[in-house]
């Protein structure tokens, strides 16, 4: 299941993430997946001020959405990260690592972000391409627009033919590891927001004994 959600960022947070990035130092993309030959692309510097500003905004963002806390379930996050696509830049068809090096204790990606920051329409091509079986679905948000889905999900960016890609990505560590598992108590949640009051009170407790125990039952 996949999870788009409209002006995740405020207008005066894409603006100046996007003020930032200019201002920003970024390095080979490949940095961070040098095995992956199909990546061409470029990340701001982690260690640059600029940089970390722009993961900042993002990350206070993520923490501040209930959707996105309603859909991951997330235990831990990865710090985001600049990514700039110029012309002809791309990244191939991949699955996301299934284990990141953060901190003292590996960060098992479960979930994948990409945030969007430049406007479609001034870049040509870019997609963010997932292919699901032999459907093939394609995501080019606007800006400020961000969208979650698993991280075994194969997916690509197609080559920039005109303009700049400007993103910012993360991967989650969900408490619920489960993608399944995480779509059911997902779906229950939100017949719970949306059916709940309308429920008899004893058929809301029950509901809500049922997602509390699965939560429970299913968190690692």
């Amino acid at each position: 299941m996949f999870l788009q959600i409209e002006n995740f960022l405020t207008a005066a947070e894409v603006q100046s993430v996007a003020e930032t990035a200019r201002q920003a130092k970024f390095i080979d993309g490949r940095r961070s997946n040098p095995h992956n030959t199909t990546k061409d692309s470029a990340i701001g510097d982690p260690n640059d001020p600029m940089a970390q500003k722009a993961s900042q905004i993002a990350l206070a963002a993520l923490q501040r959405n209930e959707e996105v806390r309603n859909f991951v379930f997330p235990q831990r996050m990865a710090l985001p990260s600049l990514c700039r696509y110029d012309v002809g830049m791309k990244y191939g068809a991949h699955i996301d690592a299934a284990y990141l090096p953060v901190g003292t204790q590996p960060l098992r990606s479960d979930v994948s972000c990409t945030i969007f920051i430049t406007n479609p329409s001034d870049y040509q091509g870019g997609e963010l391409v997932a292919h699901l079986g032999s459907e093939i679905v394609r995501i080019k948000g606007k800006a400020g627009s961000a969208v979650f889905y698993p991280s075994t999900t194969v997916h690509q960016v197609v080559p920039v033919s005109s303009g700049e890609r400007l993103v910012i990505i993360t991967f989650i560590e969900s408490q619920i590891p489960d993608q399944l598992q995480r779509d059911m108590l997902h779906a229950l949640g939100e017949v719970r927001a949306l059916e709940g009051l309308k429920m008899d009170w004893r058929n809301r407790i029950q509901l809500d004994y049922v997602i509390q125990n699965l939560h429970r039952m299913w968190s690692k």
